[in-house]
């Protein structure tokens, strides 16, 4: 390691450790994981990452708005309770019929153990996070734009319909939703069994991507996947086992300006 990420890696290394604790999710300081944590649930955890996007704090307001408990519900009154509720992309239909899907999941299974069913294949994240958009819309076949872009496209793939790297969207939401699963600290809750946390792949937002830029982790003019596998091997080579514990922090460093 030369002697740039040898410094890098003690600058992001004292930022990971000042951030790991509860302090980091307030009100104040807003993160959907926030909302999550006070549920440690993967159904519930699931639903805060994918309306994760837009301004922290107005998302921090939808989520508080929302009755989880319609999870356990009969599908008539969820539809009913969720009649009047939207954001930004999603109408009130949208949000009904995301929560019946899930809610017919959650009677038959738990979200990791169809995640692990195509995951430990050749223990890659995509191919689980894939399978996971075919069974929520496997269970309720319904369509809008603004469905989709809650729930996100399947994978882009190749002539041996493995996934691609290039032409891929960051999948941002749905890689904090696995941090969150996956790693066990003071912030995110490891409510899963038997995933890898070095499978794992970088979470890039607007602000974690710029600022990743800026340290020269990584060179690139597009937010994607493959920008996100370029930074997660980067991280690699600061902590093998778990370069996504570096997330949160390189979050914080990007919406608070410190850069």
């Amino acid at each position: 390691m030369n002697k740039k990420d040898f410094e890098l890696k003690n600058l992001l290394d004292m930022e990971v450790n000042s951030r790991n604790n509860e302090c980091e999710l307030t009100q104040e300081r807003p993160d959907p994981l926030f909302i999550a944590k006070r549920y440690n649930d993967e159904y519930i955890s699931l639903i805060c990452a994918l309306f994760a996007y837009g301004k922290a704090s107005l998302i921090i307001k939808f989520l508080d708005s929302l009755d989880f408990s319609l999870l356990d519900e009969d599908e008539k009154v969820i539809r009913k309770t969720l009649k009047n509720i939207y954001y930004r992309f999603q109408n009130s239909k949208d949000i009904q019929e995301f929560f019946i899907a899930l809610s017919r999941l959650k009677k038959q299974t738990t979200l990791n153990e169809l995640f692990l069913e195509k995951y430990l294949v050749n223990n890659d994240i995509c191919e689980g996070i894939d399978y996971l958009i075919n069974k929520i819309n496997d269970e309720n076949p319904y369509t809008s734009q603004g469905y989709k872009f809650l729930l996100g496209s399947n994978f882009k793939r190749d002539k041996e319909k493995k996934i691609k790297l290039i032409g891929n969207a960051a999948y941002k939401r749905w890689f904090m939703y696995l941090r969150w699963m996956v790693r066990k600290d003071n912030l995110d809750m490891g409510l899963w069994k038997g995933v890898r946390s070095e499978d794992l792949l970088m979470p890039l937002d607007t602000h974690t991507f710029n600022v990743s830029n800026k340290l020269g982790l990584i060179q690139r003019k597009n937010c994607d996947l493959y920008a996100s596998y370029l930074l997660t091997t980067k991280l690699k080579e600061f902590d093998k086992n778990d370069p996504i514990k570096y997330d949160f922090a390189l979050y914080r460093i990007g919406q608070e300006k410190l850069i």
